[in-house]
């Protein structure tokens, strides 16, 4: 028997490489996910989304006390990203986890200064256009939590998000990836320029 044409290999192997492409897993892309009566649930491996930035004892509150010092780190997810880095606007679905970290200073050789320690609770900021009334809603997680109740809209973060949020109640201006992002795109709210002219 004669050997394949040489143009009938390369086929083969074209075709084999498609097939073996196709079947390649490919990442779900995030959507918010409730309980049967409303709840989050907390995405279990937001860790592994976009780290947009830390703060260290931040508080809006100027009479607020703690104990303690606090970091706070906060995660995106991936589509909401990179959909933020062509337009400077988050998209439906987006979501946003700040992550409160106990600051410690005392631990193995440290001698100075302070690292992150256990987790001591959990913020998700969520954008659902046809399930909240004003698009976004805020839920809180503590401890073990894998679901949370919505955060009351009489709470004051929805109105601070509002007054004070760079981009659509969000506050951008604290992410050093995000803000020039929305300068170049002209999406900062003017209320948020005038506050950060004065």
């Amino acid at each position: 028997m004669g050997t394949l044409p040489k143009v009938c290999c390369s086929a083969s192997i074209l075709l084999l490489g498609f097939v073996a492409l196709s079947q390649t897993p490919t990442t779900p892309k995030y959507e918010p996910a409730y309980t049967q009566d409303g709840q989050l649930r907390l995405p279990a491996d937001y860790r592994t989304w976009i780290f947009l930035s830390s703060g260290f004892d931040m508080s809006y509150n100027p009479g607020m006390q703690m104990d303690h010092s606090m970091f706070d780190n906060v995660f995106v997810n991936p589509e909401a990203w990179r959909a933020f880095q062509s337009t400077g606007k988050w998209p439906d679905k987006t979501t946003l986890v700040l992550e409160l970290r106990r600051a410690e200073g005392k631990g193995s050789i440290n001698k100075k200064g302070n690292f992150q320690a256990e987790a001591m609770g959990i913020e998700v900021h969520v954008k659902d256009e046809s399930r909240f009334k004003g698009k976004w809603a805020f839920f809180g997680f503590s401890g073990t939590d894998k679901t949370s109740k919505m955060t009351p809209l009489t709470e004051d973060c929805y109105s601070c998000h509002a007054e004070h949020g760079a981009v659509d109640t969000t506050f951008v201006q604290f992410y050093p990836t995000l803000k020039p992002i929305a300068a170049r795109n002209g999406t900062i709210e003017s209320g948020y320029q005038h506050e950060a002219n004065h």
